[in-house]
């Protein structure tokens, strides 16, 4: 009977096999899928719907699903200021870290900032486990996909999770330039909801052309930003610019502070805000053709009684009305493309690293300090919590200590980063560093000293924890 079996499962496997050669389009990850293939032989399946997926989709969210297999282990002396700091170093894969990170602060995390690979032909570095006899690009289609699977199935479960992550407030931003902008805005969308898409920011990372470009010398990156909950979100907008209010004045010795004055005068035209309008000095003034005021005139009347139209010193300007600056929101909505000069560029950030590393050059492309405490600003405040599992040179970590500086913050950060062992031809091994963490962790002993000792603010949080993920020994079979 077991031969019979056997023989059985031979044929079975031998027509499975005549079926995939003849339907390759029907096969995913290696099986059958078999509503594709009643597709192909015109018996139905299931109705068309609008949806992003690729192949090893599934697979990736099971691995986001499965439990950490390892355990975060203190490393008291790689750390700084232990007892007493509240931030995290962890070392080690940033899937098993946020998996762990999971039972400790799920739904605490305010802001996340990650600058995940671009894709932009490099291997990737993170290879995680699937299912044993499974490739993590599945093989059977087109080359120009293979890459992109292979990212999309890395940064799937990662999202994942990290969106478990996330307090109700709180908003995940991300880096990435073309090459996978457009996976990556479907996939979110997915993981977040569309709704709680906030917007895509432009990054002008660069300022001079590169003519050695056939087409076009891209010169920004997009940074998506997404939203936990869009009706929680906290968002508490830009500074003012000191210019901005430069421009506020008060002429008239107004009690209520200065101001400055707008147009009253608004299109289209709307017939019961069309009136003609006397100045004090007696002329008569009407909306230009084809606009009309802002207000009615009996709310114009009221507006006068109040004091707030101004018709110029000699009271005979057209009428203007005056917006007071104790009235104005203390903060400005940012604009959606980030200039270098408000946030700096890629080649100041390699200075600015370097500077800190006395003159060397131990990473090719961080992200400005400015860049960063801008997202920083923009989403926390007080004690909040600001995560980074692509956190490289850690960069996030020194802006979150420098915004901590400059308005009397208590936030704190959590650092994750694969140990990569760094080229032994590079400048940082030849000093000594041997992974990215080492670089990491430098980074922000230098980074903390350096603030302390330009701003004097000696009760700043500059520590951290190092943990480092390690994997659970197998017990021996008894």
């Amino acid at each position: 009977m077991a031969n019979v079996g056997g023989r059985r499962k031979q044929v079975a496997d031998a027509r499975l096999e005549a079926v995939k050669k003849l339907f390759p389009e029907a096969v995913v990850d290696g099986d059958i899928d078999w509503d594709r293939l009643r597709k192909e032989l015109g018996c139905g399946g299931r109705e068309e719907s609008y949806e992003f997926t690729w192949p090893g989709k599934a697979e990736a969210r099971r691995l986001a699903e499965l439990p950490a297999s390892g355990v975060l282990r203190p490393d008291q002396a790689a750390s700084k200021q232990w007892e007493t700091t509240n931030n995290w170093y962890i070392e080690g894969d940033n899937l098993e870290a946020l998996k762990l990170l999971r039972a400790t602060h799920a739904g605490t995390i305010q802001m996340i900032y990650i600058d995940p690979p671009y894709n932009t032909g490099k291997v990737l570095t993170y290879k995680d486990n699937w299912r044993k006899g499974k490739a993590v690009v599945p093989s059977g289609i087109q080359e120009e996909a293979r890459g992109h699977v292979g990212w999309l199935n890395m940064m799937y479960p990662r999202l994942w999770v990290a969106r478990e992550l996330l307090a109700e407030t709180g908003a995940m931003f991300i880096s990435i330039d073309d090459t996978e902008q457009a996976n990556l805005k479907k996939m979110c969308d997915e993981l977040f909801g569309e709704r709680n898409f906030v917007a895509t920011f432009i990054w002008q990372r660069a300022f001079s052309p590169v003519n050695m470009n056939k087409f076009a010398s891209r010169n920004h990156d997009f940074i998506l930003c997404y939203a936990k909950n869009i009706d929680r979100l906290a968002w508490y907008g830009l500074p003012r610019h000191p210019e901005a209010d430069g421009r506020y004045a008060n002429p008239d010795n107004d009690p209520r502070g200065p101001w400055t004055s707008g147009d009253l005068s608004v299109g289209p035209p709307i017939p019961e805000k069309i009136y003609e309008i006397v100045t004090p000095s007696g002329r008569v003034v009407s909306p230009p053709n084809g606009y009309c005021w802002r207000v009615t005139k009996e709310r114009f009347t009221e507006l006068v009684e109040d004091n707030r139209i101004w018709f110029g010193k000699d009271g005979n300007g057209v009428p203007r009305l005056k917006r007071f600056l104790s009235e104005v929101k203390s903060t400005v909505t940012p604009l959606t493309i980030w200039t270098h000069d408000e946030v700096s560029h890629s080649q100041e950030a390699k200075k600015e690293l370097k500077e800190l590393f006395d003159g060397l050059a131990v990473m090719d492309y961080p992200k400005p300090v400015k860049l960063i405490q801008r997202m920083v600003a923009l989403t926390t405040k007080d004690n909040d919590i600001i995560l980074d599992f692509f956190s490289g040179s850690a960069t996030t970590a020194h802006a979150v200590m420098q915004q901590n500086a400059e308005d009397g913050g208590r936030r704190s950060f959590i650092m994750v980063q694969l140990p990569e062992r760094l080229a032994e031809t590079s400048e940082a091994y030849r000093v000594g560093f041997r992974t990215i963490c080492d670089i990491g962790r430098e980074r922000i002993r230098r980074a903390g000293e350096k603030i302390v000792y330009e701003t004097g603010k000696t009760e700043l949080d500059i520590g951290f924890r190092v943990f480092r993920f390690e994997k659970k020994s197998k017990q021996p079979a008894r």
